[in-house]
């Protein structure tokens, strides 16, 4: 009885391991392809980019990138956001998608930013969440991108399908998902592995198409079969 539990424990704990064996070579690897990747959301400040990361969920940053110059052109800080008509808003950010919702969250949110903190975008994980509209993802690009704190690792629809298909996670709620990288990934690679998954997911890993021949990932990928 005691050996077969022993060996239950065993073959769990190799379970564990073997994405972790794996993770040097898949860190090295994104850094040979993508030591180059930035964040693609057009910004000159954290409080922009705050803006444009709550714009872009269900929507491309292209898009975003199209719709937030006239944006921030007339409201240029949080403080002018704070105080902008609704209706405007939803007009400027319309064609990012659920426009009414994120209209109303950038606006709270800058009103927020400035009654809370002074008028300035927050560095910590738990003041960024208590923002409208500010999730762990959102939250993680800005401390990230803009402070270059490595309070978490953003996962978007990207990190989410490559972290299944790299076999680094098996979970599908992505709180649940970045911790499970938070275990395996070193702290210090956090940021630029949050990047270069994004852009690896959106030039080579396509979610209906992989590039698996031509993906240098490949020889360690479980889900080619190699």
């Amino acid at each position: 009885m005691g050996a077969k539990v022993v060996g239950k424990r065993a073959t769990k704990s190799a379970k564990k391991q073997y994405p972790a064996r794996r993770v040097p070579a898949i860190l090295e690897t994104l850094q040979e392809q993508w030591g180059h990747a930035v964040c693609e959301l057009d910004h000159d400040s954290a409080y922009q980019l705050t803006v444009a990361t709550i714009l872009s969920a269900q929507s491309t940053d292209k898009l975003v990138n199209k719709v937030t110059p006239a944006l921030f052109e007339r409201f240029p800080t949080a403080a002018a956001l704070a105080g902008a008509d609704l209706g405007e808003v939803e007009t400027l950010v319309r064609s990012t998608g659920f426009f009414r919702n994120k209209a109303k969250n950038i606006v709270k949110m800058a009103q927020q930013v400035v009654a809370e903190f002074d008028g300035e975008i927050p560095r910590t994980m738990e003041e960024m969440t208590s923002l409208a509209g500010v999730a762990r993802k959102t939250a993680n690009v800005v401390l990230g991108t803009s402070f270059g704190i490595p309070a978490g690792i953003a996962v978007d629809t990207h990190v989410k399908r490559l972290s299944s298909r790299l076999g680094l996670s098996e979970q599908t709620n992505p709180v649940k998902i970045e911790r499970d990288l938070m275990e395996l990934i070193p702290k210090e690679s956090w940021i630029d592995f949050s990047q270069q998954l994004i852009w690896h997911g959106r030039r080579v890993c396509d979610a209906k198409k992989p590039a698996c021949d031509t993906c240098a990932l490949s020889p360690i990928c479980p889900s080619t079969g190699v």
